[in-house]
């Protein structure tokens, strides 16, 4: 009975191994430790409070996944295209209050949408245009862009809020369809969209292209300054999305609104195991990396733990991520 026993626990633990395995090839390690780590978020927050799992809180932490998730979408395009964009939360505000006062002026919801839309992708080219022609190193420019839109945004706006006055749109960012928040649907909508572009398409296969290596790429024939143009305008088109769907949550605009956006979106993106060199990095993997960080929020909060430290804890997180990364790339470069 004994050696029976032995057996079928042997041959279990070779089922459990052979799994791990077959997960790790196809999804591959770095997101399997993804993986674990959101298990063991999960299993101490729900031990530390009883509404873990409940539905409003679950709903919560989808809502606080969603507005970052999408802009992280655009951050992961261009960071493993080998570039990098900081302007992203000025972006979203700016573009919020784009579309909150077109809204309130009389232009309709679509309108205010796309003069927001517009405004996100203008941004963006003008990111693209600064690193592919000027040539100017891509934290440096949409650092610049940065202070630019945002304090933009404050004269615009003369520092204060803008209450939309069209509950429709504010609908949009509040209401569910079977449970399921309608941000949520959108940030799951542009995950599947460009998940599914990335490795069939051109500009799936150009973003990674030009990314490992910028001079190889154009020597073999690709137009690498027009394609970062689409890359950086992509971003840009996505944080405005980002934008208009905070403002539909909390149903007004603010200058000062998504700011440090830049700091959950990047921790997103590096922790998802995109190379800050460029050239490597999943959607998948973003999508893990955001999931980890939005449960770590929701449970600091649960947990009664004061923002400044919840600020640390993110702080620690990105430093980690980018140890991790420095890793990954100092191995490759070894073998």
């Amino acid at each position: 009975m004994t050696g029976s026993t032995t057996v079928q626990a042997r041959t279990f633990t070779g089922t459990v191994v052979g799994a791990v395995r077959a997960a790790a090839g196809r999804l591959g390690g770095f997101a399997i430790g993804l993986i674990i780590a959101l298990g063991i978020e999960i299993a101490i927050f729900a031990s530390r409070s009883p509404y873990f799992f409940s539905v409003i809180n679950l709903t919560n932490i989808g809502r606080g996944m969603a507005i970052v998730g999408i802009v992280a979408v655009g951050a992961t395009i261009v960071m493993i295209a080998g570039g990098f964009d900081l302007s992203v939360g000025s972006v979203m505000a700016a573009s919020g209050m784009t579309a909150a006062w077109a809204m309130n002026a009389g232009l309709g919801i679509v309108s205010a949408i796309l003069l927001a839309l517009a405004l996100g992708l203008t941004v963006g080219l003008l990111n693209g245009t600064i690193v592919a022609y000027m040539r100017i190193n891509p934290l440096i420019a949409t650092l610049g862009t940065l202070g630019i839109v945002r304090g933009l945004a404050f004269v615009v706006s003369g520092g204060q809020e803008i209450v939309v006055s069209d509950m429709a749109f504010v609908e949009l960012g509040t209401q569910e369809v079977l449970g399921i928040p309608i941000s949520v649907l959108v940030m799951l909508g542009v995950f599947v969209f460009f998940g599914w572009r990335m490795p069939r398409t051109r500009f799936g296969r150009y973003t990674y292209a030009i990314g490992s290596n910028a001079r190889a790429a154009k020597l073999a024939g690709i137009p690498v300054a027009r394609w970062q143009l689409a890359f950086y305008g992509t971003a840009g088109l996505l944080a405005a999305l980002g934008g208009l769907v905070t403002v539909a949550r909390v149903g007004s605009a603010q200058p000062t609104a998504n700011l440090s956006a830049e700091l959950d979106v990047i921790t997103a993106v590096i922790l998802g195991g995109t190379s800050l060199a460029g050239g490597r990095g999943r959607l998948f993997g973003t999508f893990l990396g955001l999931l980890v960080i939005a449960v770590l929020n929701n449970g600091l909060v649960l947990a009664d733990v004061p923002t400044y430290w919840q600020q640390v804890v993110k702080g620690i997180v990105l430093l980690t991520a980018v140890f991790a990364d420095e890793i990954r790339r100092s191995r490759r470069e070894e073998g």
